[in-house]
């Protein structure tokens, strides 16, 4: 496929990601604490395979999730990776349900070699995102003057969310051996509103109650930093053994955090904090097994420290709004994942096609108050699948349509919980072009 063919395919594909990059990607009622949900940070290859990324090392394929691996870019190429995806949430809370779709952003990401054994990355990728609204209703009692029903109702809503954008680098100092790192920006806008209000047999009361409305608005501009390692043994002719892992540093994040309450009488209250939240330290190790242009079978543990993160908290005795331990626990995640190509340079297409499947499983992570106490959120898990499908251009050269499917499953344990069951579907184009070709002419 001729180049002049690819960039207006590139262009059309990143006009939709445009526009779904101001869209939330969520109505999940999890978003609404802390930071929100976490995004994944796989790429359009790898998002088949559950996630794993620590081992996995390529020289035509982005891996941002280890920088260490930009040690191995091909000298020939650019990469490009570029992906978007669709999902189909099914919310369960006891006999109700309900059901909404979304579209979201994955990633855009770019990688290419400096000099020998040097490669550098760099990209834009979703965080965190938050999108809900919802109102939970309850009788407290009845007006010993009308003798109506009083009924208090709590209306939630919020948006927004967190973005990174990095640049990265990794090296080769000997063989078998790699050292990298990512540096970034952490930007983005976390808003949260809640309401209550009274109510007499169904009519707002606003003689009797005073309505009282919450915002919570936080502007985040910091930073992001990961540092990393891969080691790869050569176990025969065919076989490696590919060792990976990755530190994310942990830190508060710049920027400010606003509370403002105000009464329908006109009372209203406000305070603010400086480095309201934080992210955690993150550390990921991982093991891959490859036979050379057919297999490769890869696992990674996560743990996620955020039991040392802060969120902010007001303080109704002081009107205080500081930052606080106690949201979150420890978050560990284990996946594997599996790719495996019949024949690389067949001549028959379906024989150069990538075929993958992955699973995954984490723990709960965020605390959840209800009645007083901090319930334990949902643990997650799932299973994906997905094929990579080749566009060979007239050097021989490779770039792929990634596209895949997967299920998950946000499983509340906890009574009067939402259970959220997930349907996706995510399309990227991994773009490898000879851009650095030196061309001999007899």
């Amino acid at each position: 496929m001729k180049l002049k063919y690819i960039l207006p395919a590139v262009a059309l594909l990143l006009s939709p990601l445009t526009a779904s990059a101001q869209a939330n990607g969520t109505n999940s009622t999890y978003s609404r604490f802390g930071l929100g949900l976490l995004c994944d940070q796989s790429q359009s290859y790898n998002r088949s395979m559950a996630g794993v990324a620590q081992a996995l090392r390529s020289g035509s394929r982005v891996n941002m999730q280890n920088p260490a691996s930009y040690s191995a870019m091909d000298s020939l190429t650019f990469l490009f990776d570029v992906g978007m995806g669709l999902q189909r949430t099914r919310y369960t809370q006891g006999s109700s349900h309900v059901a909404a779709n979304n579209t979201s952003f994955n990633q855009v990401n770019a990688a290419f070699r400096v000099a020998r054994n040097l490669g550098m990355s760099f990209g834009f990728q979703p965080y965190t995102k938050i999108g809900y609204s919802f109102q939970q209703s309850r009788d407290v009692g009845v007006d010993p003057l009308t003798n109506m029903v009083i009924s208090n109702t709590f209306s939630y809503a919020g948006s927004g969310g967190l973005h990174q954008a990095y640049i990265g680098a990794g090296w080769q100092p000997f063989k078998g051996f790699s050292i990298g790192a990512n540096v970034g920006i952490l930007w983005g806008s976390l808003y949260h509103q809640l309401t209550q209000s009274f109510e007499e047999n169904g009519t707002t009361n606003t003689t009797s109650f005073s309505s009282l409305r919450t915002y919570y608005y936080t502007s985040v501009l910091s930073w992001k930093g990961d540092v990393a390692l891969q080691g790869q043994i050569r176990l025969n002719e065919n076989d490696f053994l590919t060792l990976g892992a990755t530190v994310g540093i942990g830190h508060d994040l710049g920027g400010e955090s606003t509370i403002l309450r105000t009464a329908a009488s006109g009372d209203s209250i406000k305070g603010s904090t400086l480095k309201g939240y934080s992210i955690p330290m993150t550390y990921s190790v991982g093991v891959a097994w490859s036979r050379t242009n057919k297999l490769t079978i890869a696992a990674d543990v996560i743990m996620e420290q955020w039991s040392k993160s802060k969120t902010p908290h007001f303080t109704a005795s002081d009107y205080s709004y500081t930052p606080q331990t106690g949201d979150y626990s420890d978050r560990w995640c284990a996946k594997v994942g599996a790719e495996f190509i019949p024949e690389r340079y067949a001549s028959q297409y379906l024989r150069n096609v990538y075929y993958r499947v992955g699973a995954y499983f984490s723990t709960p992570f965020m605390k959840i108050p209800m009645e007083g106490q901090m319930l334990a959120g949902p643990c997650e898990y799932g299973l994906t699948a997905g094929l990579g499908l080749p566009i060979a251009n007239r050097y021989n050269n490779r770039s792929y349509v990634n596209v895949g499917v997967g299920w998950s499953r946000r499983d509340a344990r906890a009574a009067g919980l939402i259970d959220e069951n997930i349907l996706s579907v995510h399309v990227g184009l991994t773009f490898n072009e000879r851009w650095f070709m030196k061309w001999k002419f007899k």
